[in-house]
């Protein structure tokens, strides 16, 4: 079995953390690098629920897509939540490792899985960072399809959620070239915009800017969860840890949703 040092450097090969942004908190947040590692489960969020499946797998390290502790801290209490996971992983004998914004801009990384599991042809970056690496993913569909049967490929593309997948635009708007970014998305509907696109897929859109951007005549837009749109990153990046120890690690990718949103209601309208 590889020791946990090894597992990270596989990872950071993958996800160069030069690549993450200043304010970003990656790496390994608890675990003994000499540790061996058997099993891994790789989910976006680190939560209690995601510590139950990797506990209930037997797994040595949990990789996440969102940091646990992004924000700085002074101490890591059992009696707050997230100081209560730090602890009970250490416990465990569990790992907890981190790829978030170099996740966001490798190549490939959590945009190129999103567009693949759209079934987008990889253009370009949206937001380049030289040729290859940068934010979100410019790609096209092999033939245009109405706007509304897009917004349907997406939703049956990805993991279901109760907030659904929303569409924003002309229902029977052609749709070829296509723009993803996994994760909010909000800041780059003017770069979106300025690519000529026909569709911008994205998580976390707010009223306003959308809004405006669709009056100001911009792409189509394709509203998803935050969790939905970067849980395919997921399988690509046990694909990245089965093919470095090709079967001397079982890798996971995690079935629990945790998407914070669970009720979705709507009041019932006579007729």
């Amino acid at each position: 079995m590889p020791a946990l040092a090894e597992v990270i450097a596989a990872l950071e090969d993958a996800y160069p953390p030069e690549l993450a942004e200043s304010w970003d908190a990656i790496g390994l947040v608890c675990g003994d690098p000499a540790e061996p590692v058997r099993t891994v489960l790789i989910c976006v969020d680190p939560t209690s629920e995601t510590v139950d499946e990797a506990l209930d797998l037997g797994a040595q390290l949990l990789v996440t897509h969102h940091p646990l502790l992004l924000r700085g801290v002074h101490g890591v209490p059992a009696d707050t939540p997230k100081g209560a996971l730090v602890h009970r992983l250490i416990r465990e004998g569990v790992a907890l490792y981190c790829a978030h914004t170099n996740a966001d801009s490798a190549d490939p990384g959590v945009s190129d899985a999103l567009a693949e599991a759209i079934g987008l042809r990889v253009l370009r970056p949206l937001d380049p960072i030289g040729e290859r690496t940068g934010l979100g993913r410019i790609g096209e569909l092999p033939e245009p399809e109405p706007f509304s049967v897009f917004v349907q490929r997406v939703a049956e593309a990805l993991p279901e959620t109760e907030p659904g997948v929303l569409g924003a635009g002309d229902p029977d708007r052609p749709i070829r070239t296509v723009a993803v970014a996994g994760g909010a998305g909000d800041s780059h509907l003017a770069v979106a915009a300025q690519a000529g696109v026909d569709a911008y897929v994205t998580a976390d859109l707010r009223h306003h800017p959308a809004g405006e951007h669709l009056a100001a005549g911009g792409p189509a837009l394709v509203g998803l969860t935050h969790w939905a749109s970067e849980w395919p990153w997921c399988e690509q990046a046990s694909a990245v840890l089965r093919r470095a120890f090709a079967g001397n690690v079982e890798t996971h990718v995690s079935t629990r949703r945790t998407d914070p949103w669970t009720i979705r209601t709507s009041r019932e309208r006579n007729q």
